[in-house]
């Protein structure tokens, strides 16, 4: 599903969730991530963007609620740098009945530079953040942040997302050199998160 105007998908369908893919940017450099190894495509779909899509953009594709399981914020970019954007459409999501993921990597509070925690309350049953290390120097080998402080922020995220999201899932990848899962497990469920374990080139 594309918008009339732009050669752009921005929704489409897994199983029995729609996507929604509102921006390309990210702070971060995932070596793992396929967009980086030349591929923009998830199963049939090409993602990427060529602007920041708005609500107005986003809202009329969303469809009937009740078909869909939930809403997901997930794209080839990081979903929370696109606030405005995210909170209008989640809103008016919930406002139909409808159920709303994010797929984060946990640095909007770095990023914005306040807690975004509040905002995301109100219109955010759950979050999925990409941890993918035990330690700092293993998460800057895999995901290269380009804002300092990366690390420690996105562990900070992921203590204080529980006081204001009911369901925050933490994954670490199996397959990236020098990942070790338990010790990501333990640092997750430490925080009152639940744990998910994912397999390297695995997606959706």
């Amino acid at each position: 599903m594309s918008s009339d105007n732009q050669c752009c998908t921005l929704v489409y369908d897994i199983r029995d969730s729609r996507y929604l893919n509102i921006t390309g940017r990210c702070t971060l450099r995932c070596q793992f991530c396929p967009k980086h190894n030349g591929s923009k495509q998830v199963h049939e779909y090409q993602l990427a963007l060529d602007h920041q899509p708005t609500a107005a953009e986003i809202i009329p594709q969303l469809g009937d609620v009740s078909a869909f399981k939930e809403y997901v914020f997930c794209g080839y970019g990081e979903p929370t740098l696109n606030l405005a954007t995210l909170l209008t459409v989640a809103h008016e999501i919930k406002r139909r009945g409808g159920r709303v993921r994010i797929n984060t990597d946990g640095l909007a509070n770095l990023f914005h530079r306040r807690n975004i925690l509040p905002e995301l309350s109100s219109c955010v049953d759950a979050l999925s953040v990409s941890l993918n290390a035990q330690n700092e120097s293993v998460y800057q080998q895999h995901c290269q942040p380009r804002l300092q402080g990366s690390w420690a922020a996105v562990n900070q995220f992921i203590k204080d997302a529980p006081r204001y999201i009911n369901e925050v899932q933490v994954s670490a990848i199996e397959g990236l050199s020098g990942v070790d899962i338990n010790s990501c497990r333990q640092i997750v469920e430490a925080a009152g998160c639940q744990f998910k374990h994912r397999v390297l080139d695995v997606v959706g």
